[in-house]
């Protein structure tokens, strides 16, 4: 089968996020495959250059998964004409950087978010990319998850009558790091090299709310620090200086109310990390990144309200779930939005999740800081370039 070969730069696939989800269960999973097939005949062959800063770990992983292209120097890997895409999954400080670089020699952009440290830098790459005429997107990847997935079926099969309200709750325990590892890097919890659970989160709530509900149209957020000292990678004590929680209140276009609970300091009792509960007039539903139940107003019990009486009622077993009747039970999101971008870059085919929708995710984190620190709700103007 003919193969399209794209090389692919991959910047910070050292890291826990860029080495599990895009350069594993992404770039190589497509590669397992025998490349993504377009169909036709043809193959997308992704062949990834990995780049970072540490060249024993990068040699490492190159022997690990049989890889022969690795560098510590970017600009010679941007330099090479083999390369067609630049994709960032760096630290948040060093990522408009890296994607600055990318641009100005003609490459192709991908990267996580946030897309840079502030909405003036996020809304500079989106122009720069727009007037260098180079492909570009930002990852987005609960849009392409099994539970969002048959959320978004519901609504658009009409299955809530009129929305009313979203709530949501996101998080975990993260462990300060002196008696257990800590699961997430210290960076996370430190200001000053872009950590904080705001600006990591409120991105995916910005595109989750956006493509499902309507785009936020105001921000009400409280934001703290709830565990104020950690233990780094060395096992050495830090102040954290970034927030490990936010409580965000946002209002959509149409009157939507959503209310999300983001936190690395609470313990889990739900299904899954994160879940979204939607009511409507019609039905209501609750949504994982995996399942999906639903109550009809048909179905929807009368609860009794007392006190003095133990609830014998089984809630939950009230709910039914929504069938894996679509083939994506199981799917990967992130290898799904890669797939697409790839075919994006070969085939030109729609593309909307671009730098320009990284800068509302950035734009979003900086009004909901800004309106805990100020106390008081903000307005979400839209964005022009």
């Amino acid at each position: 089968m003919p193969r399209r070969t794209v090389g692919i730069a991959m910047n910070g696939v050292t890291g826990r996020m860029g080495y599990r989800q895009h350069l594993v269960r992404s770039i190589l999973a497509i590669r397992e495959q025998g490349g993504l097939d377009l169909g036709d005949g043809d193959t997308i062959w992704p062949e990834p250059v990995l780049v970072g800063r540490r060249e024993h770990a990068l040699g490492e992983l190159a022997e690990r998964h049989g890889l022969s292209r690795w560098s510590t120097d970017l600009d010679a890997v941007l330099a090479d004409p083999s390369v067609d895409v630049y994709f960032d999954a760096q630290v948040t400080s060093a990522r408009e950087s890296g994607v600055r670089k990318a641009i100005a020699a003609g490459k192709h952009v991908y990267c996580e978010k946030p897309t840079a440290t502030g909405l003036d830098g996020a809304l500079e790459l989106a122009g720069l990319a727009r007037a260098a005429g180079v492909k570009h997107g930002v990852v987005q990847d609960k849009l392409f998850l099994p539970g969002l997935r048959k959320l978004k079926r519901l609504i658009d099969g009409g299955f809530f009558g009129e929305i009313l309200s979203v709530r949501g709750e996101f998080g975990y325990w993260v462990f300060e790091g002196d008696w257990q590892p800590a699961q997430r890097p210290s960076w996370n919890y430190r200001a000053a090299e872009g950590g904080g659970i705001v600006s990591d989160m409120f991105p995916h709530w910005e595109y989750v709310l956006r493509e499902l509900f309507g785009a936020v149209r105001t921000v009400q957020a409280h934001v703290t620090t709830h565990i104020p000292r950690r233990w780094d990678e060395r096992g050495k004590p830090y102040e954290a200086t970034a927030e490990d929680a936010a409580y965000g209140i946002f209002q959509l276009d149409g009157g939507i109310v959503a209310q999300i609970n983001s936190s690395w300091a609470v313990r889990v009792h739900r299904d899954e990390l994160v879940e979204f509960q939607v009511d409507g007039t019609e039905g209501s539903a609750l949504a994982g990144l995996r399942d999906c139940r639903v109550q009809h107003r048909s179905a929807t019990p009368r609860p009794l309200w007392n006190p003095d009486l133990p609830a014998t009622e089984p809630f939950r077993e009230q709910w039914q779930p929504v069938p894996d009747n679509d083939g994506f039970d199981g799917e990967n999101g992130f290898k799904a939005q890669w797939e697409l971008f790839l075919r994006h870059v070969v085939l030109d085919e729609p593309w909307r999740w671009d730098l320009f929708a990284g800068a509302r995710g950035v734009q979003l984190a900086e009004l909901g800081l800004a309106s805990s620190a100020e106390g008081r709700r903000m307005t979400v103007p839209e964005l022009t370039l």
